[in-house]
């Protein structure tokens, strides 16, 4: 894996930082056979993403990268150049995970991420809940994955490990 990731902020983001609308080109990623192979082999064992030969044969007409895989590279991307160490307290969950299109051996992915809302805590004033759609394009621009992620982030001035996510 070939990670070529946006720099990161100039600042770190806080709460605040995250603007409705604002759309953040993130960074590119790149995955070979081998790649694919061996993350199949670990966590995903089907004959499409495991077995070259197997793969022609299926209905995909050769190998193809798992899902979850895919979904694990974008959030390298994601969490290296969208979230900040200083400000992330994690995410309750992600809605409305979409594989749209096979992610193939030399491909490049790139990262996208448009802030959806952002909404402060009722119960915790020191956060606010950040929504974001995040979209995965392979090197021809296609579309291959979609996610609505949630992020809880500190705002500015708070400080990390005043409580539980």
């Amino acid at each position: 894996m070939t990670v070529h990731a946006s720099p990161a902020p100039a600042r770190q983001r806080f709460f605040e930082d995250y603007v409705v609308g604002e759309v953040h080109p993130l960074g590119k990623v790149s995955i070979d056979a081998a790649q694919i192979v061996e993350f199949a082999r670990r966590y995903d064992p089907q004959a499409f993403h495991t077995d070259e030969d197997a793969a022609k044969d299926s209905l995909f007409g050769g190998l193809i990268a798992s899902g979850w895989q895919t979904a694990s590279l974008m959030m390298r991307v994601f969490a290296q150049s969208y979230l900040s160490q200083d400000s992330s307290l994690g995410s309750p969950g992600v809605d409305e995970l979409r594989w749209l299109k096979p992610v193939r051996p030399g491909d490049t992915l790139s990262v996208r991420a448009t802030v959806l809302e952002c909404e402060p805590s009722r119960s915790k004033p020191d956060r606010g809940l950040v929504r974001s759609l995040i979209e995965v394009f392979n090197q021809d621009d296609e579309l291959v994955m979609t996610v609505k992620a949630m992020n809880l982030i500190l705002r500015a001035g708070a400080r990390s490990g005043t409580g539980s996510a």
